[in-house]
């Protein structure tokens, strides 16, 4: 007879301790979202006109741009010491795709309701007005999903392992790869 596995696997591990196994995987995610927004924040003090894009894993990050090795690496020490201290606003950035997605999301959600509303004849001027009003009222809605879901402005145990310039032969631009740990 075989052993009944249950809900329980053999080595012990609860559904729960799952669970707790993916919360830290989607918190170093988004611990590394927020040294990302907070690292393209100081380069936009110090630089201006450069332009820079991010992309966060559970290992670390991207920035595409054209940025310094050197000079990318001054920003993130200055991020991640800036975010130990409890400057919590640089994980939060007004360009993040988190603001788009809650955008489309919103206008989307808004069209769809608004085009079954009767009469039937005038759905399309209704999901059109639905869409801008949903995109009016996208922005603090972004912000605060930001802060509440893809953001972790909380660091101690962060640090950076490396940061490397790569090249991609499909991109033009440059791209640093930021690997971080926490202890």
């Amino acid at each position: 007879m075989r052993p009944q596995m249950g809900r329980f696997s053999s080595c012990g591990d609860t559904p729960l301790v799952g669970r707790l196994g993916s919360l830290r995987a989607l918190n170093r995610v988004r611990r590394n979202h927020a040294l990302e927004h907070a690292t393209i924040s100081i380069v936009t003090e110090r630089h201006p006109a450069v332009f820079l894009r991010g992309r966060s894993n559970r290992r670390g990050f991207y920035i595409f741009g054209l940025i310094a090795t050197g000079d990318l690496r001054a920003a993130i020490d200055e991020a991640l010491r800036r975010l130990e201290v409890g400057e919590s606003h640089l994980a939060i950035h007004p360009r993040c795709g988190t603001n788009l997605a809650v955008a489309g999301i919103l206008s989307g959600v808004a069209a769809s309701v608004a085009a079954s509303i009767r009469p039937r004849q005038n759905r399309f001027a209704y999901a059109i007005l639905a869409s801008i009003a949903a995109l009016i009222v996208s922005p603090p809605i972004g912000t605060s999903a930001q802060r509440h879901l893809t953001t972790l402005a909380e660091m101690s145990g962060m640090r950076v392992v490396k940061v490397e310039r790569r090249r991609f032969p499909f991109l033009r631009e440059p791209v640093h790869w930021v690997q971080t740990e926490s202890i």
